[in-house]
């Protein structure tokens, strides 16, 4: 297995055009193995996400919910982009006291029927709607959302700036772009001791828990690619965005990054 410390971290959107985890792919080929992986560990992903972060990405993901700060009234309409399992989603319509709307999109069926299957559960569906689509090109009109949100998706998209871009188009003029993401930790011990975990626990983990290791080997690998704070910052600002900033959680391990069409 190729070491983390053998591998650079992407300095431009192109390289990770090409980049499943440390594999080198060619044009074209990356989403498909991407959709391969989330078809796979679908049903048990929220579960795996409890397990890798020992919880903590509840915690993470509080923060950005409080970020977004959804007004308790009818009328606002976020995206959440690669929200396919609705866990964002259910958290921003629970903060809006069911006031807000937000459609759910994702490039993987499987993940949005678990989505789609929890709104049900949960008596959410009317708050929220289910879409397939491409997040380098989305199906909906130019400043549609006062919110665009993606969570630990953005790494998985092979063309980064291509999203970023649409982010940008369908978002309100004052609309608010928000990035939960796995980053570059910039604590010398946790780095080591997260360094272990991701790469001796998780895969055996998944292995253990979806049956899949393969698909969990990528995701620790995508994550070591994927560009650091400043770098990624810089990408959100090239798209247009303002008042870009980011927010490092737990020592770097994740970072909550915002900008502002205005």
């Amino acid at each position: 297995m190729t070491s983390p410390s053998d591998t650079n971290r992407a300095t431009a959107p192109e390289d990770m055009s090409t980049a499943y985890g440390f594999t080198r792919v060619g044009e074209g080929e990356k989403q498909e193995k991407v959709n391969d992986v989330f078809h796979s560990v679908a049903r048990r992903y929220d579960i795996m996400n409890d397990l890798m972060s020992m919880g903590v990405h509840r915690i993470w993901k509080t923060a950005m919910v409080s970020k977004v700060n959804p007004p308790k009234r009818p009328g606002w309409k976020s995206l959440d982009m690669a929200g396919g399992t609705g866990d964002i989603a259910f958290r921003i319509i629970e903060a809006s006291h069911r006031n807000a709307h937000v459609t759910v999109s994702d490039i993987n069926s499987s993940m949005l029927a678990e989505g789609e299957e929890r709104a049900h559960k949960n008596g959410l569906i009317d708050n929220c709607d289910f879409v397939e689509a491409n997040a380098e090109e989305l199906p909906f009109e130019d400043n549609s959302f006062d919110a665009y949100t993606i969570a630990f998706g953005i790494r998985n998209v092979p063309r980064m700036d291509h999203a970023l871009s649409e982010a940008y188009r369908v978002l309100k003029p004052g609309g608010q772009f928000l990035c939960l993401e796995f980053s570059e930790v910039d604590v010398p011990f946790l780095e080591r001791f997260y360094e272990e975990w991701s790469f001796r626990a998780i895969p055996p983990i998944g292995k253990m828990v979806t049956g899949d290791a393969e698909s969990y080997q990528y995701l620790v690998e995508s994550i070591r690619k994927f560009p650091n704070q400043k770098r990624f910052a810089s990408f959100i600002s090239e798209a247009g965005f303002s008042r870009v900033d980011y927010r490092n959680m737990t020592g770097g391990i994740a970072a909550l990054h915002t900008g502002w069409k205005v």
